[in-house]
């Protein structure tokens, strides 16, 4: 194993994503977050990625000179586009014009277009809770998940954030994806040679199945497909918002992320931010956060959206990271092409 400070993973990120391609200013932010999300314990989301970006910068799937900007705004609704670029940027430029609309009007919708892979949603909305104000979050992805009662996949697994502030202490931070289980397990299973549960995965037919390589080659089942079709709902509404309302493409319409040749994926991000003192006033927001967190913890082992994540990011900026050999020479040799 490898051991790196994240001052130089940092470096080591930033480094590899301008050799494939990225700008200076792309290539800050995404290292920025994928450092943090593998800080986290967040792998999946973490250094493990840079490979398939520096992929996607090298084959045109994500344009490394892209410079987001905004295209439209009216109101309280902005829409930045991505220029098929890697998500990052777009997103910090998002979220940066939905806090100044909402210190404004109250509220903010910001959609980003034309865009990539966004990794871990709820850190987007970081700066919101800094601020003071509650975010929402919401993208779509390349389909993995068959609509209500469908066998194909049309949806992605279009992952949900929320934040909200609190005073003086850790923001909550809630972060999900809407499929049954993260495709990562089916991932691990079929490298331990082990069957997976009915009601994660179905085959390429659309069948049912326990085999999960069978799962990889098919589709992920929403969450609570077993027993209704709620999460599939929940999907559709996601796809909607970030493809209908902004423009962005169906996750049917992208290529995998997973391949290294592929489209242009062009999907799509969307972030909510709300000043509450606009609404019930910022100390009255604030006590009633206090009130409901305290009724939760009245009972022994419940643990605060976020505590875990945000826990092992302070471990992690005093101890760094552990990341896998090979892992840390393929980054090595990104580095220095």
């Amino acid at each position: 194993m490898a051991h790196l400070t994240l001052a130089q993973a940092h470096s080591l990120v930033v480094r590899a994503l301008l050799s494939a391609g990225a700008g200076e200013a792309m290539a800050t932010s995404v290292a920025r977050a994928l450092v943090l999300a593998e800080s986290q314990g967040l792998s999946g989301h973490g250094l493990s990625r840079v490979g398939q970006y520096c992929t996607h910068l090298r084959n045109g799937r994500a344009d490394g000179k892209a410079v987001a900007k905004v295209l439209r705004h009216k109101g309280a609704a902005v829409l930045v586009d991505a220029g098929t670029g890697l998500a990052f940027p777009a997103c910090d430029l998002a979220i940066d014009k939905a806090i100044a609309v909402a210190r404004e009007l109250g509220v903010c919708f910001a959609g980003v277009t034309n865009s990539h892979h966004a990794g871990v949603m709820v850190d987007h909305l970081r700066p919101v809770a800094q601020a003071g104000m509650v975010g929402l979050a919401f993208a779509n992805s390349p389909a993995a998940m068959p609509a209500a009662g469908g066998r194909h996949p049309v949806f992605g697994t279009n992952p949900v954030a929320a934040i909200f502030a609190r005073r003086d202490a850790d923001p909550l931070m809630i972060d999900l994806s809407l499929s049954e289980v993260a495709r990562g397990k089916l991932m691990v299973a079929a490298r331990e040679g082990k069957a997976i549960p009915t009601g994660w995965a179905l085959d390429a037919d659309g069948e049912p199945t326990t085999d999960p390589q069978k799962g990889m080659m098919g589709s992920m089942l929403p969450v609570g497909a077993a027993t209704s079709f709620k999460g599939a709902m929940l999907a559709l509404m996601v796809e909607l918002m970030v493809t209908a309302v902004i423009g962005a493409q169906f996750g049917f319409e992208a290529s995998s992320f997973f391949v290294d040749a592929g489209n242009q994926p062009r999907i799509g991000q969307a972030f909510i931010v709300i000043d509450p003192a606009a609404l019930a006033g910022q100390d009255a927001y604030c006590d009633r956060m206090e009130t409901v967190i305290a009724e939760m913890l009245r009972d022994d082992g419940v643990r605060l959206a976020g505590a875990r994540r945000l826990a092992l990011e302070r471990k992690a900026q005093r101890d760094g990271v552990t990341i896998a050999d090979n892992l840390k020479a393929q980054l090595d040799v990104l580095a220095t092409a």
